[in-house]
């Protein structure tokens, strides 16, 4: 379990209602992440993970409520004008480039934000993920489902991200790859990164945030410490089907 922080807030998400033509999948979420933390958001499929990212990118717009981010509005923003205040998305299903290679997929994360120090970030992803540098020249599409999950966080990581999210990065690998990654993700988040890291996987999860919000209908059916949250059995039972 990461040790607990003291907590300067990144961002802050009061009152958010979204959702798709006159559907409402969020019905006022509360949430925030402070600096230097992995923010965990639990649920079970359907339940607005997904939809929650989509609005923070500013791919969708909310119906209604507030995402502020270092002190500053984002809704309203363009997804571009997001990524350039620091918020990266990697999304589900990795969505790497398949006919590029894997370097070009990595420069591809730097053409909104740090395209000045790509190099030297370049040099960070691969010291992360050596086996990326071993598959430069390997076309992206015929990496495994492991090599492509870790393609796609060092391409956010390209962006120099303030505030990186990822959307189920163990979804579809194996167990012992979904091992790995959450070891990756910690180290990651020890060098100072903040994480904001939605997922189906409450065990691991859990293992490594500092604070978690479970969604259920919509709406946070609880919150807090993920140490304690992974304790209480009653709550482990009802919302997290362990």
């Amino acid at each position: 379990m990461p040790e607990m922080i003291d907590i300067v807030e990144m961002l802050e998400i009061s009152q958010l209602r979204a959702g798709y033509g006159s559907v409402e999948i969020l019905r006022g979420i509360d949430l925030r992440v402070g600096k230097g933390e992995i923010v965990a958001v639990l649920g079970s499929n359907g339940v607005g993970k997904s939809t929650l990212n989509n609005n923070i990118s500013a791919l969708y717009r909310p119906f209604s409520g507030s995402i502020r981010f270092l002190g500053e509005e984002l809704v309203g923003l363009s997804s571009s004008d997001v990524v350039r205040r620091g918020v990266i998305h990697v999304p589900e299903g990795r969505r790497v480039f398949p006919n590029l290679n894997v370097r070009e997929n990595l420069e591809l994360g730097s053409q909104v934000r740090g395209k000045a120090r790509r190099a030297q970030n370049m040099d960070k992803v691969v010291g992360i993920f050596p086996r990326l540098k071993e598959r430069f020249a390997q076309l992206a599409g015929t990496l495994s489902g492991g090599e492509q999950q870790m393609l796609a966080i060092g391409r956010g990581l390209m962006s120099e991200p303030e505030l990186l999210i990822m959307d189920e990065p163990s979804l579809g690998l194996s167990p012992l790859l979904v091992e790995e990654m959450f070891a990756l993700i910690q180290k990651i988040n020890q060098e100072g990164q903040s994480i904001l890291l939605m997922e189906q996987n409450a065990v691991q999860t859990l293992a490594i945030a500092h604070r978690a919000y479970i969604i259920e209908n919509g709406a946070v059916a609880m919150q807090g410490p993920a140490d304690v949250l992974g304790r209480d059995p009653d709550q482990k039972k009802r919302y997290l089907g362990l």
